[in-house]
């Protein structure tokens, strides 16, 4: 499982100590509160920050960082569009049925009919999980090297098995 996830995306300069707004991907925001250090990654380069000073809004709908080091507007500017990367402790709390999109990533992708043989027929692997107009959609790249694209949707993928790295494809007609 992955150990360390992007949570937030860095927005504008807040303010003119160098604070910065933060979108959460996630659209929760106390998750965010407890973080004392992160990684920014920005043009493909990364860098450690201390966080100095952290402020929730008044309604929790967004939150403000002070990265140590980062003092004014102008210094702030630069960061934005860096992922906020942290330890995995600090990402939102998954409520039933929910799962961290880069704990999809590289799951086998296996006939829900073959489980009942002897031998599991593995049909693919999960790439991607991409928001769509109308929901999630999860990419495939089948074992011939194809990519499809089918609905994240209980109707086409049964149970999902992050600890044995598996998820249950229930309608493969999906993948042609």
């Amino acid at each position: 499982m992955t150990q360390s996830f992007t949570l937030a995306i860095v927005g504008s300069s807040f303010g003119l100590n160098g604070f910065v707004k933060i979108r959460s991907l996630s659209d929760e925001t106390n998750h965010l509160a407890a973080l004392k250090n992160v990684i920014l990654r920005q043009d493909g380069k990364e860098k450690q920050y201390n966080i100095e000073d952290i402020k929730l809004s008044n309604d929790k709908s967004w939150i403000s960082i002070k990265f140590e080091g980062i003092n004014s507007p102008e210094q702030a500017k630069t960061l934005t569009g860096a992922e906020l990367i942290a330890d995995r402790a600090f990402a939102a709390p998954l409520k039933e049925g929910e799962y961290y999109i880069e704990d999809l990533k590289g799951l086998k992708l296996v006939d829900s009919d073959s489980t009942k043989e002897k031998e599991e027929e593995i049909v693919g692997y999960i790439t991607d999980i991409i928001e769509g107009g109308n929901g999630f959609v999860a990419e495939i790249r089948l074992n011939s090297g194809e990519t499809r694209f089918i609905p994240f949707r209980k109707e086409f993928l049964g149970e999902i098995n992050i600890q044995e790295g598996k998820a249950s494809l229930l309608e493969k007609w999906i993948l042609e």
